[in-house]
């Protein structure tokens, strides 16, 4: 019982540690550049990338210096920065803060993690606003619970000042939740019973998303029900901090998707590729119900995935179902295994088969093979769709980085 206490206490110490390290390197090193900024945070399950990307690109078109955050790069005016985490840790994240100051940036658009949020790497910093996409099965590994998962994300807005703005998707089972209680200034946003966004999808196919957002109708490029959601979001974001909307109405139906979200394209053989970040139950159901929505006659949906090592083992059974049961050919490979065997995870994402799902489940390990494989598959009019790896170039194997892209693999099979 004592070693649990003492446990407890380091955890704690360490905690206590980390926020202290992030308020010194904001308000001290740096000179808290989080004050001569307006940020917004984006925290969620999904979106947090295509919410923070558009955002940015929008306030750019309208011409404001901005700068950006999150899974995929980190933008400072033009200038583009690798990331390693979706939400860098207190040093980095101050330092790209006070370069963008030194820019002349105006807004920046944040993806804020639960990681991020949990091990206090956004101490110190100020929001003018944050934004809550939804909330579904992931990082469990490590949070424990969903309840934990949920907390750590609610304590996000709970830090948000009275000047700030929270705005929350009201369809989410979660969404009144996150933000009951807080002192930031409430709004919602949904297609259910948002009071303050409401939005009505007129058509949905691949050409894109025909959709009414109060009294305005935008046609946009975007695919997928998920992504009416974050141009809802979006919208709901730019009517807050006070844009010109007329043009936000114009840029978003001229805009295009981020790159590894739900990035397509059509081969001179006639077939579909459709590669997607898709890596958590909830967006890799989403992704495929979209494609099943599209599909049409006879034509098959052959997904390619995998479950990444090191991480929440829970959701391999969930994804793996999810999966066989949407897909005509479902093919297990590797996602990122890092230190784990990849045959293991593919076992746990088998666990929950029925006997007709286990029959449309193909097995290569090597996700460069099993690419190769869905192409040999196909034919015209089929949908291949590679998952949980989206803008990624690279695979982690045993502690290596190799270079891998799902987009090269699919192209360099089809055409």
């Amino acid at each position: 019982m004592l070693y649990y206490k003492n446990m407890k206490n380091i955890v704690k110490s360490l905690k206590i540690k980390r926020r202290a390290i992030a308020t010194l390197a904001a308000m001290h090193y740096y000179g808290n550049p989080s004050e001569k900024l307006k940020i917004v945070g984006i925290t969620g399950t999904n979106g947090k990338t295509t919410t923070a990307t558009l955002l940015y690109k929008i306030a750019t078109e309208l011409g404001y210096k901005a700068g950006l955050i999150g899974t995929v790069e980190n933008i400072i005016v033009d200038k583009k920065i690798p990331t390693i985490n979706t939400t860098p840790g207190p040093m980095v994240l101050n330092q790209l803060l006070s370069e963008m100051v030194e820019k002349g940036v105006e807004y920046v658009f944040m993806e804020v993690s639960s990681h991020g949020i949990d091990q206090k790497r956004i101490a110190g910093i100020n929001f003018v606003g944050g934004v809550f996409t939804n909330l579904t099965h992931d990082h469990l590994d490590y949070h424990k619970s969903f309840e934990n998962y949920f907390l750590t994300k609610k304590k996000f807005f709970q830090s948000l000042s009275r000047d700030a703005f929270a705005l929350s998707n009201a369809d989410d089972e979660h969404g009144k939740d996150m933000v009951e209680g807080i002192k930031a200034k409430k709004y919602f946003y949904g297609f259910n019973d948002a009071e303050d966004f409401h939005g009505e999808i007129k058509k949905i196919d691949f050409n894109g998303i025909e959709l009414k957002i109060n009294d305005t109708e935008i046609n946009s490029k975007l695919l997928g029900k998920f992504n009416a959601y974050n141009l809802l979001a979006v919208w709901s974001v730019s009517k807050i901090l006070g844009f010109d909307m007329e043009k936000v109405k114009k840029i978003l139906e001229n805009i295009e998707p981020p790159k590894g979200r739900f990035d397509y394209f059509l081969s001179s053989s006639g077939i579909l590729g459709i590669v997607d970040f898709a890596h958590s139950p909830d967006s890799l159901e989403k992704a495929l119900l979209t494609v099943k929505d599209f599909k049409t006659g006879d034509s098959k949906i052959i997904t390619v995935f995998g479950c990444g090592g090191d991480r929440d083992p829970l959701k391999r059974r969930v994804m793996g179902k999810i999966g066989a049961s949407l897909s005509d050919i479902a093919i297990f490979t590797a996602d990122n295994p890092r230190s784990e065997d990849v045959e293991k995870i593919i076992v746990e994402m088998r666990t929950d088969l029925s006997l007709a799902e286990s029959k449309k489940v193909i097995v290569i390990t090597d996700r460069h093979q099993a690419i190769a494989e869905a192409v040999k598959l196909a034919q015209k009019g089929d949908i291949i769709v590679c998952a949980g790896k989206g803008h990624e170039s690279y695979q982690e194997i045993k502690g290596v980085k190799h270079h891998f892209n799902d987009m090269e693999e699919l192209k360099n099979n089809l055409i």
